[in-house]
């Protein structure tokens, strides 16, 4: 079957793109290790032996970064729907965090474990339509928001990937309630035409 010009024009401008050939010629996992680095070295967000969750991992880029950046005391646990070839220093736990059974996992794997960070990259396959995908993306994004507030430390930081929409301006009081501080960031490696934005919520209450 051939494809479409909308897939075509998307692989060209995948395998064009510098952050895709730099993450290939350094060895990271993905282009998106280059959102999070941005952020970490504007807003320092990880040190040694950190304890991190990592949500929607796959292909393992934010967790390769931050088991990096966290050395042999951090423990990074990472969860996605899709397969992650496990490297060092990383749990991974594959399954949809939207699902009940999976989120108990994640905790059980945690173990009573304070958190430092809890961050979030994940996204719902987008379908075009901002009526039905604003709503799915905000979902998403109201469980980290509660997974964070079950595991996340005093004064720990949740960074999430968020689309502007519906529900946006009440999550940032809601956050504004919840933290000393929530920071917006649009990494020079999102895409210009992505409407994702990243959200920073700093020194949890």
């Amino acid at each position: 079957m051939a494809r479409s010009k909308s897939s075509a024009g998307w692989l060209k401008e995948h395998f064009d793109d510098p952050y895709v050939l730099k993450a290939k010629q350094e060895g990271w996992r993905s282009r998106a290790v280059y959102k999070l680095q941005e952020i970490d070295e504007k807003d320092k967000l990880f040190k040694p032996s950190m304890c991190v969750v990592d949500l929607g991992a796959a292909p393992g880029g934010w967790s390769q970064w931050t088991a990096h950046k966290t050395g042999s005391a951090g423990e990074v646990f990472a969860l996605d729907l899709l397969p992650v070839e496990p490297f060092a220093g990383v749990t991974f736990i594959q399954g949809d965090f939207q699902d009940e059974a999976v989120y108990n996992q994640l905790l059980s794997a945690l173990d009573g474990r304070e958190v430092d960070v809890v961050m979030s990259d994940m996204a719902p396959n987008m379908s075009g339509n901002k009526g039905v995908d604003i709503p799915r993306a905000m979902y998403l994004v109201e469980l980290s928001v509660e997974l964070a507030d079950q595991v996340l430390k005093r004064n720990g930081d949740l960074l999430m990937k968020v689309f502007q929409g519906e529900g946006y301006d009440q999550l940032l009081l809601t956050l504004k309630d919840k933290y000393q501080k929530v920071i917006t960031r649009k990494p020079k490696a999102s895409r210009p035409r992505s409407k994702e934005i990243y959200l920073l919520a700093r020194g949890k209450k």
